[in-house]
């Protein structure tokens, strides 16, 4: 059986969309799912599928790294960036190398780094006239959205999309490809 955990910091739909592709997979497990944000959505989410949740603050995460003492107990095959936020700190990098993926709702290196997030790259799609976007799944590093590219899928940009048009069908690639991408890296 292989292991997964999950970091998420807002509603958490990647994380049930995953838990619900996995659930009658009966090869993976999701052990658990880690948000840094004691409001966000993804902690009902968890309940709602019967999957443990563990909500933690900067100083669990960065400092006595609490969280990483967690992971090593899990001993996950993988660790999967859902929607967090944070800046994962070497130690996590190095204690579990190549085994930390993200999704980005964009085609990096465009729209990437500090700050560059949910509908914010979506508007600067938009404004900057592109003519299409989509997500990258990269490994994750010490630096945002730097990693190397495991997987890129792309959609259109119409004139006239709106960032929220935008992001729907953005969203739908992250719904068919980050699970898909999941299996085929446990394999």
């Amino acid at each position: 059986m292989k292991k997964i955990v999950l970091f998420a910091s807002g509603s958490g739909s990647n994380v049930e969309n995953i838990v619900k592709y996995f659930k009658e997979n009966g090869k993976v497990e999701i052990s658990k799912v880690y948000t840094n944000n004691p409001n966000a959505y993804v902690i009902e989410r968890c309940k709602q599928q019967g999957v443990p949740c563990m909500v933690f603050g900067r100083k669990e995460f960065a400092q006595n790294l609490l969280v990483l003492e967690d992971l090593r107990a899990i001993d996950p095959d993988l660790i999967v960036l859902a929607g967090f936020l944070w800046l994962v700190p070497g130690a996590y990098v190095n204690a579990f190398p190549d085994k930390i993926i993200n999704i980005h709702p964009a085609l990096l290196p465009k729209y990437g780094g500090k700050g560059m997030y949910g509908q914010r790259v979506h508007e600067a799609v938009v404004a900057n006239g592109e003519s299409e976007s989509g997500i990258t799944i990269h490994y994750v590093n010490e630096k945002y959205d730097e990693g190397n590219i495991i997987c890129q899928a792309k959609c259109e940009v119409l004139a006239g999309d709106t960032s929220d048009e935008v992001a729907s069908k953005v969203h739908q690639l992250e719904y068919e490809y980050f699970p898909k991408t999941i299996e085929k890296l446990l394999i």
